[in-house]
């Protein structure tokens, strides 16, 4: 997993990478009619729809660098000619990802930015 919250993985024939930037994301909302908490608390609960799984899956390979096509032909191929319990993890792990980031970022610091420069007061701490 990376800091764009990126993950790759073995999957179906070959090595992937699987994102969800904020325009997949969009679509995704679109094409579920739900937002993506609501689809990620469905691929959860257990109470997830078909199109939950595949176009979470679908979208994440093209944000991951996959020609859209064959996103298209690797979903039709390893989630929707399979049963649908085989992939429902792997959609909720990429929507979970792409909705929480990765698990060693901290919000709003910057990567490689210093946490600890010596001085062991914050910028609004009194030193009285």
């Amino acid at each position: 997993m990376s800091r764009d919250a990126k993950i790759d993985l073995d999957w179906a024939d070959g090595h992937y990478d699987f994102r969800l930037a904020w325009g997949h994301l969009i679509e995704l909302q679109e094409q579920c009619d739900a937002g993506p908490f609501v689809i990620l608390q469905r691929l959860s609960t257990g109470q997830w729809k078909l199109n939950d799984i595949s176009h979470t899956i679908r979208l994440a390979l093209i944000g991951g660098g996959v020609e859209p096509a064959k996103a298209i032909k690797l979903t039709r191929d390893y989630v929707e000619s399979r049963p649908p319990l085989e992939n429902v993890m792997l959609a909720r792990g990429i929507l979970g990802v792409a909705l929480q980031g990765a698990p060693d970022e901290k919000p709003g610091e910057a990567e490689g930015e210093a946490t600890g420069s010596g001085s062991m007061t914050s910028p609004t701490e009194s030193s009285e």
